[in-house]
Parts: structure tokens; C-alpha cells; sequence
């Protein structure tokens, strides 16, 4: 008994491990990807662009993972999946030194494209990594794991990133990516093993047929549809929340690391508790609760006005916790009904649809808001009621999905 305590306490350890190492992963592409949020402001001051200009800046990203995952999705399961990691970490990270190195905005937007075609996929083989080395009864706790490097970004490299920017320029928050990056792909060539994923080759017609067959599948175009309408929902917000606290709730540029600083502090332990909860309760039930919940900051965030940091800090707190929290219920459902055998091509499906959505709901977003003359951001409020409607959407079809497959 002993023993086989000794060896499972191993195995954990192992799992532990390879988790931290993808959660640090997951650190480095996020944020690359959310930094370009809080400089949103001195990046529309230092090029004179509008908000749909910026707005731009930002779906480029997301269309460009959403593009790249959709070609690299049709024979993803053909490529062993460390192989995979390396090549899209090494393709994001020399992407996000361009960045680093763009003088002007044109040549920024061309940057975020080239980090955005390697990011998306590279995000994609993580989440497909979890399932492939972690077992089920473990999976939403990993999941939850992977899902606060987001939290911690906004903790640890928002700040920091934002504090560069200050000392230096916009600039030195990718030179910052790029170091940090460089180390955590060398950590990952060590403690990542090898995942026996390959699927025999196959003629291009044949393999054109199977990827086809996956993609309408109707349990996976369920879940196509709920990912994609939680990220719709959530990034009409997201590119617009810096500028607002600026322009609409009154706070200083200096200030907004302290937003980033707090909600990510709070979604860390969230995050992991959401995840556990997942494992103990059932994915839908978690979703349905934390999707409930986000309802309230979503509403809120987007109607204020003139508003004490200290209360404009709780209520961005809770909107970060909830709006991220909602994706680990969902994703672990999702990695609970695909079949193994098709999860390469399922994830990459899955992430160049959710890019997609982002993409879309950025630039959506950027044509309906407008600057007043006053400097506010108009309309930010109806887009906080478009961003609860398409949150309901995903709600409908997590439903679904956690029916057809009998969990809870």
C-alpha cells in the first residue's frame, strides 16, 4: 500500500510539473496578447489612431491565430505534439520581437499578425496537451491551473509590462516577452515528454475527408459555438477596458496596472478554486453558476461613469474573475466528450473558430463605440448588453452538450 501511495504521489508530482510548465506557457502567449490592452492608450496617443484603428491592432492578432489554426487543425493530429509546441513557441516568440522592434504602426499591425499566426496554434496544442497527459479526474484542476496564467499575467507581467513602458517606451514590454519567453521554451523541451498523438498517414483526400467529418460533427459544432460566443462576449470588452477606465471612469494611465494587479491577485486562487470545483460538482453546474454571476460586472463595467478607483477596482475585479472563470468549466466539458483520436484537429477547430469570434467582436465593438467630444467612450454600455445575450448563447449550448453526454 505503501508503495503504491509512494508511486501515485510521484505520478502527481510529474503532473504537477508538466502543468506549471504549460501554465507558463500559457503565461507568455497571454500575455503578449493582453498587454497590448493597458497600452492601448498610449499607443492611440503615440500613433493618432482612432478606436476602430485600434480595435484593428487587436483583431489582427485573433484573425490571424483563428486563420492559422483553421489550416494547421487539418493535419495537426499527423504531428506529434512536443514537436508542435516547440516550432509555435520558437514561430510566437521571434513574431513578438518584431513587435518589439516595430517603429510605427503599420509595421506593429504586421508584427501582431506574424505572432498572431504561431500564437494561435501554439495556444491550441496546450489545451490539447492537458487531456493527452493529464487524467480525467484531474483534469479540471490542471485546466484551472493553465486557465490562471491569465491571472497571473495580469499580476506579475501587466504591471511589470506597464512599468517598462513607462521607464522606456511601448516598446520594452516584447523585449520583456521575448526574454522571459526564451527561457520557458527551454523549460519545456526538458519537462514536456513526447505524446504518442500520431494518426497514420493518409492520402490528402483522405485526410481532407476526416478533418470535414470532425468539423460537423454535431457534439463538436456545439462546441464550436459555445466557445466562440463566450469569446465574442467577453472581447467586445476586453480591448476597450483600458481606454474606458481612462476616458469614462476618470482614472489615470499610472493607475490602470493597479487593475490588472488586483484582478489577476483575485482570479489566481479563483481560477484553481473554479477548477477543483469542476472535478468535485460537474463542469455545467460551474459554468452555470460563474456565468450567472459575470452577469453583474458585465453590466456594471460598462455603465460606469466618473467612479472612485477603489470601486472601479472592485467591480474590474470581478469582472476579470468571472469572465475568465467561465472558460475552464467550459473547456473542461469539452475535453471530457472528444474523442482522443481527433482532439489535434478538434482543439485547432476549436481555438481558430474562438479566434475568430474575438476578432470579430473586437472590431464589432470598435465600429460601435465612438469618442464624444468630451473624450468618453460612447456606447460602451450597449455592449455590455450584447456581451450578456452571447454569454446566454454559450449557456444554451454548454446545456447541450453536457446532456448529450450525460455529465453534470
Amino acid at each position: 500500500m505503501e508503495a503504491t501511495d509512494a508511486s501515485e504521489a510521484e505520478i502527481i508530482k510529474r503532473e504537477n510539473m508538466l502543468v506549471y510548465v504549460l501554465g507558463a506557457i500559457q503565461f507568455v502567449h497571454i500575455l503578449d496578447f493582453v498587454i497590448l490592452m493597458p497600452l492601448g492608450p498610449m499607443l492611440m496617443r503615440t500613433f493618432d489612431v482612432t478606436t476602430s484603428q485600434f480595435g484593428l491592432l487587436v483583431s489582427s492578432y485573433t484573425f490571424a491565430a483563428g486563420i492559422s489554426n483553421f489550416l494547421t487543425s487539418i493535419v495537426s493530429d499527423r504531428f506529434e505534439r512536443k514537436r508542435m509546441l516547440q516550432i509555435c513557441f520558437a514561430g510566437f516568440l521571434v513574431g513578438t520581437l518584431l513587435c518589439a522592434l516595430a517603429p510605427n504602426y503599420y509595421l506593429l499591425l504586421g508584427a501582431r499578425i506574424f505572432a498572431g499566426a504561431f500564437g494561435g496554434v501554439l495556444n491550441a496544442v496546450v489545451f490539447a496537451l492537458i487531456p493527452d497527459l493529464i487524467p480525467p479526474q484531474r483534469r479540471g484542476a490542471a485546466t484551472g491551473v493553465v486557465m490562471s496564467s491569465f491571472s497571473i499575467s495580469s499580476v506579475v507581467g501587466v504591471p511589470i509590462g506597464l512599468a517598462l513602458a513607462e521607464w522606456f517606451d511601448w516598446h520594452a514590454p516584447f523585449v520583456f516577452i521575448v526574454v522571459i519567453g526564451a527561457i520557458f521554451w527551454l523549460l519545456a523541451n526538458y519537462y514536456i515528454p513526447k505524446v504518442n498523438n500520431r494518426t497514420e498517414p493518409s492520402s490528402p483526400k483522405e485526410t481532407l475527408k476526416q478533418f470535414v467529418k470532425i468539423a460537423i460533427e454535431p457534439k463538436h459544432i456545439q462546441g464550436f459555438l459555445m466557445t466562440s460566443s463566450l469569446g465574442f462576449g467577453i472581447f467586445m470588452i476586453i480591448p476597450f477596458l483600458s481606454p474606458s477606465m481612462v476616458r469614462n471612469v476618470g482614472l489615470a494611465e499610472s493607475d490602470l496596472k493597479y487593475i490588472y494587479l488586483c484582478g489577476g491577485a483575485a482570479t489566481v486562487f479563483s481560477a484553481r478554486w473554479i477548477g477543483r470545483l469542476c472535478d468535485r460538482l460537474g463542469c455545467f453546474r460551474v459554468f452555470t453558476v460563474v456565468a450567472g454571476i459575470s452577469f453583474i460586472p458585465v453590466i456594471l463595467i460598462t455603465q460606469l461613469g466618473v467612479t472612485p478607483i477603489v470601486l472601479a477596482l472592485c467591480v474590474s475585479t470581478l469582472f476579470m474573475m468571472t469572465g475568465s472563470g467561465r472558460f475552464i468549466p467550459a473547456m473542461t466539458l469539452l475535453s471530457l466528450v472528444i474523442d482522443p483520436k481527433k482532439r489535434g484537429t478538434f482543439m485547432g477547430l476549436e481555438n481558430a473558430f474562438r479566434q475568430f469570434a474575438s476578432g470579430a467582436a473586437s472590431l464589432a465593438a470598435g465600429l460601435i463605440i465612438y469618442e464624444g467630444a468630451d473624450g468618453r467612450l460612447e456606447r460602451f454600455g450597449m455592449i455590455g448588453l450584447a456581451s450578456v445575450a452571447f454569454t446566454l448563447v454559450a449557456w444554451y449550448f454548454a446545456r447541450k452538450i453536457a446532456k448529450d453526454a450525460g455529465v453534470s
